[in-house]
């Protein structure tokens, strides 16, 4: 068994996500886990997910994972907020490996950073309306108080690469307004374009607040899991890094490493 384990210590892990943003997620492990090799995903000609049906959602989601499967990941990293507020059951069923998702993760550190027992969470439509947060929140402590705020431009904003603009910070008032009257002290960014903006954010809420990075908060969770089944990479050789996409979008590349903080080589384009 000893040498099974050891076998899959070797393969990559893999992460995916409906489009550009869980490249953050890459970031984060590669920062914590920098022997580890990682393949990434990214359904770009389908994306958005937030306006598509439940059903829809699983489909995609399986389709990925069976993908990465092949691929003979150790591990599966549903970086995709959406997704993980859909198809977090669908993936699970399917995979023989873990399979951990940025919304277990955000709420797990928020959690263990609250003491008043207020969070708040911000975050596409789709993933404020599906509840996913204050589920997973509640499941792990049901006496806090849960305040969320849906921010649908922060992502185009994102994208634009407007991370300390004016625009940005009068838009991100408008939106944090009404959380941040409920005197919270965690406020989980719940998507993963969001990092981006941390040090704007971090501005405009004070010291007080923790910022609670689901990125950063996945990578130190993965690390865990990792040790603790013995699956951490016994290699210390430069690691592979490789990125999936169903399609290469004008500006992808650009857009790909502001999110990476590095260059992207190894881009392939798949079809599902």
């Amino acid at each position: 068994m000893e040498t099974l384990i050891n076998t899959a210590s070797r393969q990559p892990i893999g992460v995916f996500d409906s489009g550009i943003g869980g490249l953050t997620v890459v970031r984060a492990l590669m920062e914590r886990l920098p022997f580890e090799n990682i393949l990434y995903f990214g359904d770009t000609a389908r994306v958005p997910y937030g306006v598509k049906s439940v059903e829809t959602i699983n489909r995609y989601a399986t389709q990925i994972t069976e993908f990465l499967l092949r691929q003979e990941v150790k591990l599966l990293i549903i970086a995709c907020n959406t997704m993980a507020a859909v198809a977090h059951q669908a993936v699970k069923d399917l995979s023989p490996v873990p399979v951990l998702d940025v919304i277990e993760a955000g709420a797990r550190t928020a959690v263990s950073h609250t003491r008043t027992k207020r969070i708040g969470v911000i975050g596409t439509m789709a993933t404020i309306n599906s509840n996913a947060y204050a589920r997973a929140i509640h499941a792990l402590d049901p006496s806090i108080r849960i305040f969320s705020q849906a921010c649908p431009l922060f992502v185009p904003l994102v994208e634009e690469g407007w991370w300390d603009h004016e625009v940005t910070r009068l838009t991100a008032q408008e939106y944090l307004r009404p959380v941040l009257a409920e005197d919270i002290d965690a406020l989980v960014l719940g998507c993963t374009h969001y990092p981006l903006l941390k040090a704007l954010l971090k501005d405009l809420v004070g010291p007080q607040i923790q910022l609670v990075d689901s990125a950063e908060a996945m990578a130190s969770i993965t690390a865990g899991l990792l040790a603790n089944q013995k699956l951490a990479n016994p290699d210390h050789d430069i690691p592979t890094y490789r990125f999936y996409v169903t399609d290469v979008p004008l500006r992808f590349r650009h857009i790909g490493e502001h999110f990476l903080g590095r260059a992207m080589p190894n881009v392939q384009v798949v079809k599902l």
